[in-house]
């Protein structure tokens, strides 16, 4: 893995490319953002943002979702997925906030996983977003992105996690998730652009990758390619045997002539 201040480097860049980066969930305090990051598993920031309005108009606070019906809830989030273990957790949840936290959202990681439907995930973009606690949430797009790059290695969330928290100072860790997962959007995606990457001189796939499988300029074959000398220097013999088959130096014997005797 890349060095702390490489990786810092590496964040500023990213959120010079995305500036402004931030949740693309639509929230006006931390209970609508739980509400919002919650209903957005398995389903797009856009549909949430569709979905929440109407919503929060219906149950504008801990206390009026902890009394919702449940075939009444799931028919309000149907089009987001999942909209039966949904509506459950989100009913839940709310209940669990009116008897144990007075109807507030906690500051505390460790009190907002114990909510139906909260994991550490959903519990670090509320943390970072509204309630001003330092948290990184990682998701399939920072996993691909960091991994990459080589800022971090693993496909658990909660090693990637630590690897970037600590490379990285505690007020950039909500920044670096945001501008990882807006390039894993419109740039690292699962097949990548890589030509409008603003990192990828600092790349591990872009180098090890991308690179090597583009051609070399001035000529047909790639980095791996030429790298390959003799593997080529076989294909070009090939290529200079005739259309019958013939290795390359065997002339055709003309019409009409016979084949010397031997």
């Amino acid at each position: 893995m890349k060095p702390a201040s490489t990786t810092r480097r590496i964040i500023d860049t990213l959120a010079e490319q995305h500036p402004n980066a931030d949740t693309e969930l639509h929230y006006r305090n931390a209970f609508e953002l739980l509400v919002a990051t919650i209903l957005s598993a398995q389903s797009t920031d856009q549909r949430v943002n569709m979905v929440t309005p109407a919503l929060f108009r219906r149950y504008p606070d801990a206390r009026s979702l902890a009394t919702a019906v449940s075939s009444e809830l799931e028919k309000q989030i149907l089009s987001t997925g999942f909209f039966r273990q949904k509506a459950k957790a989100l009913i839940g949840m709310a209940q669990k906030l009116v008897a144990e936290h007075g109807g507030e959202v906690p500051a505390e990681m460790e009190k907002l996983t114990t909510l139906p439907g909260v994991g550490r995930k959903t519990a670090n973009v509320v943390l970072g977003h509204a309630l001003g606690v330092p948290g990184l949430p990682v998701d399939r797009h920072v996993l691909r992105v960091s991994n990459r790059i080589g800022i971090a290695e693993g496909e658990n969330p909660e090693v990637v996690e630590e690897q970037l928290c600590d490379r990285l100072p505690a007020d950039m860790w909500t920044l670096a998730s945001d501008v990882q997962i807006l390039h894993g959007r419109r740039v690292c995606r699962p097949k990548p652009l890589c030509d409008e990457c603003s990192v990828r001189d600092d790349c591990d796939y872009y180098r090890n990758v991308v690179a090597r499988e583009r051609p070399v300029k001035g000529t047909t074959l790639t980095i791996k390619d030429a790298k390959a000398g003799t593997k080529n220097a076989k294909s070009t013999k090939i290529a200079k045997a005739d259309h019958a088959g013939r290795p390359a130096g065997l002339q055709r014997r003309r019409p009409g002539t016979r084949r010397p005797r031997r």
